[in-house]
């Protein structure tokens, strides 16, 4: 098929089953390359038309806490004196820059979660 750019929900909906129906196709191969076309192009239309909900930073951190079982003086090390944490987990204090960096690092999360509320 000859795509063009998605201008409606039917191109997108049409786009996404054929992009499910060659998901494993070989690369440098006609399917392969009509893969790599439909990627941009359903890419395009979700960040034009969908937006992802922004996620609470705070709220990523106490879920990571809570996952993997660790309590607020595990983040000192990380964020810094004990009343620096109670102050970030109260959200009475804003993430750092170079906070976000470490918490990226100990959470393996990306560091713009963080700084979306800062």
């Amino acid at each position: 098929m000859n795509w063009k750019i998605l201008k409606s929900e039917a191109d997108y909906n049409r786009a996404s089953m054929r992009l499910m129906e060659i998901f494993h196709a070989t690369p440098n191969t006609p399917e392969g390359d009509e893969l790599e076309l439909l990627l941009v192009l359903v890419k395009d239309f979700d960040e034009k038309h969908y937006q992802l909900p922004e996620l609470d930073a705070l709220e990523v951190i106490k879920y990571k806490m809570n996952e993997m079982g660790i309590k607020a003086k595990d983040l000192e090390p990380i964020i810094g004196s004990k009343g620096h944490v109670s102050a970030i987990l109260s959200g009475k204090r804003d993430i750092t820059l170079k906070m976000a960096q470490k918490l990226k690092n100990y959470f393996s999360i990306p560091s713009d979660v963080f700084l979306h509320s800062a």
